[in-house]
């Protein structure tokens, strides 16, 4: 939560220790007066961007004195049957045709964007570079970032025709520790082929980290403990950048907004902005089945008659179990993968009235700090502090139009969380379902993909240059295809 720094003055300085100490938070200035010059003065600078007293409401309310939530069965309806589209339904197919005619439509007319959640790091993989920069290993060693922009390379191509060029602006939220390196790496990469006047990045927020008792911690003697705001900054920090404003003045109406640690996302998936267009919503959501009725994976369900998410920690495990009437499938059954739809008029109209009304959710963690009292730095075996933030969903529930979507895991969703080797939502997986989706891609061109006995796995992957979803590859009918290749030109197939 920032607000604009004044110079730093004694008469500056005194009023910002008095704001402090009456929002209870004196405890910050107890070693001011042993930094050095420059330290002082940055210290200043970021105590003076905190607007303390709305950070104290904010702990108040989600910590202190927390809205009663009522998550028991009565309190939550799964979704009703036909009130959202599937791609897994046949029946459905002439429609989705008529979807994607629609989004392939708005992307001509340069009615279309994308924002990419890039603020996390690739900690859990062994990296402290951005997530974004990681590569699954893949035969051509690209990155999550190079993927997804070739798939916007190759939509732009796939919607110009003689008469338009699209162009698909592309928004990408980073976080204070991945700001930097994103934008280098963009850099050294040229943009990946994109328009650099194409790219704006911007950061989310941070807020500071309080002890239990509502205390802000400190870093180091001269600096605050602070942590991202969640995927749910996202709304201020849109407004807040001028994002939305230079959207507005590109004539963009229609937005896709995803995470960057899904490899298979179909990035401006024109079949769902077209449903979403054409249902005339504010928001929409790709879900898809869960696994099973245990899978750790929130639900898009009816939350008190409004559409909401909740977490599988949230119902019991008879309630997880629930049938829909005269079926196998379950009734709370629409998994979220964090993969959305906006209307521009309702991020800039709508929003900022509500933001104030969206909750924050407690993170206990374990969080390096100085205490106050020794100035001596704490190393903590347990979490020691909280960290507040918001969830991208949290606006769900004041959405008064809604398109939910459900589509096929394989082909959309597969997250990269985990650690290399640890067998889920990890590398490999990552790696093996894109190259699974390559093979499917050729095979229902026609061709074959020959995989050699004994081998660990093919090797075959097609550039998102080639095909965005499958399609362009007709000439591959009739071919075996060698299984260790990556196909960057369609004429250039290694056929065995």
């Amino acid at each position: 939560m920032v607000q604009s720094a004044p110079s730093f003055t004694a008469e500056s300085l005194e009023a910002l220790k008095t704001r402090f100490v009456d929002a209870g938070q004196g405890h910050v200035f107890k070693h001011f007066d042993d930094l050095d010059d420059e330290a002082a003065a940055g210290f200043f600078g970021q105590l003076a961007t905190i607007d303390i007293e709305r950070c104290n409401e904010f702990f108040d309310r989600t910590v202190r004195n927390p809205a009663p939530q009522d998550v028991a069965a009565a309190a939550i309806a799964p979704l009703e049957s036909g009130s959202f589209g599937s791609m897994l339904d046949g029946a459905q197919a002439a429609a989705a045709d008529a979807w994607r005619e629609e989004g392939m439509r708005l992307i001509r007319a340069n009615k279309v964007a994308v924002i990419l959640l890039a603020g996390g790091q690739g900690t859990r993989l062994g990296s402290s570079a951005p997530k974004g920069c990681y590569d699954i290993g893949l035969p051509s060693g690209k990155s999550l970032f190079q993927i997804q922009a070739e798939r916007i390379r190759r939509l732009q191509q796939l919607a110009s025709d003689g008469e338009h060029t699209a162009t698909i602006p592309w928004l990408v939220m980073t976080s204070g520790p991945t700001s930097e390196p994103t934008r280098g790496a963009f850099e050294d990469a040229h943009f990946f082929g994109l328009r650099r006047e194409d790219v704006f990045f911007f950061n989310q927020g941070v807020l500071p980290c309080f002890d239990f008792d509502g205390k802000v911690m400190l870093e180091h003697p001269g600096r605050v403990a602070v942590a991202p705001d969640g995927n749910g900054g996202i709304y201020e920090a849109l407004r807040l950048s001028g994002a939305l404003d230079w959207l507005r003045s590109r004539g963009v109406e229609h937005i896709h907004s995803y995470c960057v640690d899904n490899c298979l996302v179909r990035v401006a998936d024109p079949t769902f902005i077209g449903y979403a267009a054409l249902r005339g919503a504010e928001c929409g959501a790709l879900v898809v089945p869960k696994k099973s009725w245990d899978e750790s994976v929130g639900v898009i369900c009816l939350r008190n008659s409004r559409f909401g998410v909740v977490e599988y920690s949230e119902i019991s495990a008879e309630t997880a179990q629930l049938t829909r009437a005269g079926t196998s499938e379950l009734a709370y059954n629409a998994g979220n993968i964090c993969n959305h739809y906006y209307s521009l008029d309702f991020l800039q109209k709508r929003v900022p009235g509500i933001e104030e009304q969206l909750e924050h959710h407690i993170a206990k963690k374990k969080i390096k700090c100085v205490d106050t009292e020794s100035g001596e730095q704490v190393a903590p075996t347990k979490p020691n502090g909280i960290k507040l933030e918001r969830f991208v969903f949290d606006v769900f529930p004041f959405v008064d139009r809604m398109a939910i979507l459900e589509v096929d895991r394989k082909d959309q969703f597969s997250p990269l969380k985990n650690a290399p080797g640890s067998g889920s939502d990890c590398p490999e997986t990552s790696r093996d379902d894109l190259i699974a989706q390559c093979i499917r891609f050729a095979e229902a061109a026609g061709a074959r993909v020959q995989v050699p006995d004994g081998s660990d796995g093919p090797r075959f992957e097609i550039s998102p240059l080639v095909s965005y979803a499958g399609e362009g590859l007709e000439s591959l009918r009739g071919k075996t295809l060698a299984a260790n290749q990556h196909v960057v030109d369609i004429d250039s197939v290694v056929t065995v």
